[in-house]
């Protein structure tokens, strides 16, 4: 489904787009009571997004991290938007021009109503960060339905489990979680995933595209 509303209540609505041309998630997050919006990731077809913004009054562009495939539309839409473009400082030289704004862990981004948690979750980039508001977060690609994102090195791998325990798996386990590439998950499931998985010996060299269940 290329666009769909996949969480709503009294105080946000968040919309998941899927956009060419890697298929990857962006998301608006929007105050109900005031109409302010963010966009999370850039990923492409800067008009879709765009469309979906309209009517709704956009603050920032906040960038789970600096990969092509979530930062394809970026300039377009930084140029016709004209808002703050926020990243974690370990990401942000990889985009041109830099960002407005630096973000660290546990930063706040309000947007009318709403206060959004930065978690800085580094692994499948040094900078890669999640978003928390209330009970719903936007994991870009630390955190997918049954594994962890992608990593290019068995440190990588180590450094993205530690932050999940640390910043993710400390969360309720009603937690809805929007990764940057395909379905919603909730943190309860992946927790008891990972309980199978940490309760065995592994490769020390292990990395790449793991899943929970399957190593």
């Amino acid at each position: 489904m290329e666009m769909e509303n996949v969480a709503q209540d009294s105080a946000v609505r968040i919309t998941r787009l899927e956009l060419a041309p890697f298929g990857t998630n962006a998301y608006i997050v929007v105050c109900q009571a005031t109409g302010d919006s963010i966009l999370v990731d850039a990923p492409g077809e800067a008009d879709k997004v765009l469309s979906q913004l309209a009517g709704t009054k956009p603050k920032y562009i906040v960038i789970t991290h600096s990969h092509i495939d979530h930062i394809g539309a970026l300039g377009e839409l930084r140029a016709r938007l004209k808002i703050l473009v926020a990243i974690h400082p370990n990401d942000a030289d990889r985009l041109q021009p830099r960002p407005n704004v630096e973000l660290n862990d546990g930063d706040i981004i309000e947007a009318g109503k709403l206060k959004l948690k930065v978690l800085h979750t580094p692994g499948h980039t040094p900078g890669g960060l999640c978003l928390l508001v209330g009970k719903y977060l936007i994991s870009g690609d630390t955190l997918f339905p049954g594994g962890p994102g992608k990593t290019g090195t068995p440190a990588d791998f180590k450094q993205i489990v530690k932050s999940i325990e640390s910043k993710l798996f400390v969360l309720p386990d009603d937690t809805e979680v929007y990764p940057g590439h395909g379905e919603a998950t909730v943190l309860g499931k992946e927790k008891r995933e990972f309980a199978v998985f940490a309760s065995k010996p592994h490769d020390p060299n292990l990395c790449g595209d793991v899943l929970w269940m399957s190593v």
